[in-house]
This record gives C-alpha cells, sequence and structure tokens, in this order.
C-alpha cells in the first residue's frame, strides 16, 4: 500500500478518537504530534476536531515509506501516547492505513 510521488514513496495512516474527556484528549494528542512530526521519515502529521461529532478528533499522518511508518508505530512517540489514552476514550481507536492517491506537500 504505497504509492510513488517525486521518486518518494508515501504511507498516509489516519487515526480517529472519540472520548467525552475533549481537553485531556487534546493534550495528549497534541503531544504525540508535535513530538512525532521530528521522527525520521514523518513527511507531516495533522491533527483534527470533527465538527460533526463532539468529542471525535483525526490525526491523518504522511510517511516517506511503509518502513517508517512502521518504524513509528513502534516508537516511544506512539507508546506513550496510547498509554495516556487509557481511560480517556469512549471507544477504541479507528487506526486505517491508507493508499495515497493523490499527494502533494506544501512545503
Amino acid at each position: 500500500m504505497s504509492n510513488e510521488v517525486d521518486d518518494i514513496e508515501v504511507a498516509m495512516v489516519t487515526m480517529t478518537f472519540d472520548t467525552t474527556d475533549m481537553e485531556t484528549l487534546l493534550g495528549v494528542l497534541s503531544k504525540y504530534v508535535v513530538i512525532s512530526r521530528s521522527q525520521d521519515g514523518c513527511r507531516n502529521i495533522d491533527l483534527g476536531a470533527s465538527t460533526t461529532v463532539e468529542g471525535r478528533f483525526m490525526i491523518v499522518q504522511k510517511w516517506e515509506s511503509i518502513e517508517a511508518q512502521q518504524a513509528h508505530f513502534d516508537s516511544p512517540a506512539m507508546i506513550e501516547m496510547a498509554e495516556s489514552c487509557r481511560g480517556i476514550l469512549s471507544k477504541a481507536p479507528t487506526i486505517d492505513l491508507i493508499e495515497p492517491i493523490t499527494v502533494h506537500d506544501l512545503n
């Protein structure tokens, strides 16, 4: 599941989180995004809040390769974020590996 863009393989991931404790979850996810953006192979990570489902947040990630994305999922930043989500989510997060059809970076 990868796409060649400018001779670079791209992996995309979405993660969706639902909570009733929005302030706590927003703090956890914001820290995760800032730390993860500096990891090897990260092209971009964005955090957004749903305007249609209260308490829902989504992270969208782009990685230079599947290998970089998989290494990140075993990283201390990912583990810390997952552990920090214990007890504050209203259901299990949804994580999806996306095959990019069009990819553009605003660098």
